[in-house]
């Protein structure tokens, strides 16, 4: 905010500048006509108990750590009379409840912009490599068009369940890894297309989605595809739905390697019941998707239990989380696991540590567009 290329100090003429403290944990900037900015930290929320303002700017107040906790102790001290006092907020609109609260606030004058308008200023290689990765998607309303993105009723999974337990690389110690596939029933334009979702889980119970290599393919583009996730992961196994194309599946696969470990499953209960279990995951904060995965979140978010729909990038990860997590087949079920059955030392199911490479998977390093635009006010 203060320092850098979009920083005060890079728009400030330097005779404006009285002095510039960058301590540890406190950030003063004196302007010669007497004003006096001071920084503080979502972190610290009670580092603003006391301290009176005129004015406050809150950059990406969407991320901040405690976010009602700060926005509190800021308004307390938003006091001072006949100031008139005034707060700015810049922010990626991440649909958090304080966002939220204060887009629909009386009093609040609301200012949108998008990412094309600022594309002159921003590096060639995003537009091809960042905007056309998330144009026409949900994310990309929010994170390119700043939108709030509301969440569906009746949805079994919300987008802040998501975007708060989203991590830069996966742990190194997995103990399981599995390559699903949904596959399409067609290669025609008209079908849907193949799911095809790698994920994880450690001995800690965490799940980790780790790619969505979704896509419209031949059976054996996806076959061959499945297979190189599953070496590039040293995933243990390929789980496959075989609700389409019956032992063709399996076939399949194993015409392009014999030797894989393949499980095949079959839809006999309802897609409800076979999400359900997986969506209670999330909303524990139990996966983290290591980077974003647009296309597959927008189905996540929303896919309601009722639909006739059949979202594929949603079947591959339930799979392949059902898997993982074998043993939940409804919520109360999964209720029932945590409640009944005492915690002991031995993990369940078995779940022996399997030998890989931890930097096979440790190195694989996402950016989301709220850290790739961090720094930029929009």
């Amino acid at each position: 905010m203060v320092e850098g290329e979009s920083g005060l100090l890079s728009v400030l003429p330097s005779s404006a500048v009285k002095s510039w403290n960058r301590a540890l944990q406190s950030l003063e900037l004196e302007l010669v006509n007497g004003c006096m900015l001071t920084g503080f930290s979502s972190e610290i929320p009670g580092a603003l108990k006391g301290p009176q303002h005129h004015r406050a700017w809150c950059d990406e107040l969407a991320a901040w750590i405690y976010p009602r906790e700060t926005w509190d102790m800021l308004m307390f001290g938003m006091r001072l009379p006949n100031a008139h006092p005034q707060v700015v907020v810049t922010t990626t609109p991440l649909p958090i409840p304080l966002v939220v609260e204060l887009h629909d606030a009386p009093g609040t004058v609301l200012t949108t912009g998008s990412t094309y308008e600022n594309i002159d200023n921003l590096a060639p290689s995003l537009r091809t490599q960042i905007l056309s990765r998330y144009e026409g998607t949900s994310l990309g309303r929010q994170e390119i068009y700043g939108e709030i993105l509301t969440d569906i009723d009746g949805a079994l999974w919300h987008r802040t369940m998501i975007a708060n337990n989203v991590i830069g690389h996966a742990p190194s110690d997995l103990t399981r890894i599995v390559v699903a596939i949904d596959p399409a029933g067609g290669t025609g334009e008209e079908n849907d297309e193949t799911g095809i979702v790698v994920c994880g889980r450690d001995s800690d119970g965490h799940g980790y989605v780790l790619a969505d290599l979704s896509g419209k393919y031949s059976p054996p583009q996806w076959a061959k595809r499945a297979i190189a996730a599953y070496d590039k992961f040293k995933a243990d196994r390929i789980v496959a739905e075989v609700n389409y194309g019956g032992q063709m599946v399996e076939h399949t696969i194993r015409t392009v390697r014999k030797g894989v470990p393949v499980t095949v499953v079959t839809a006999s209960r309802g897609k409800r019941q076979r999400a359900e279990p997986i969506a209670a995951l999330y909303e524990q904060g139990r996966v983290h998707h290591v980077g974003t995965f647009p296309k597959l979140e927008d189905q996540l978010c929303s896919w309601l239990p009722d639909s006739k729909k059949s979202p594929d990038r949603m079947d591959a990860l339930v799979w392949a989380m059902s898997n993982l997590f074998d043993g939940m087949q409804t919520i109360d079920d999964y209720l029932a696991q945590i409640d009944d059955k005492p915690v002991t030392e031995e993990a369940p199911h078995e779940l022996k540590p399997v030998e890989r490479e931890p930097e096979v998977v440790a190195e694989r390093k996402f950016q989301s567009l709220s850290d790739y635009f961090a720094d930029d006010v929009i």
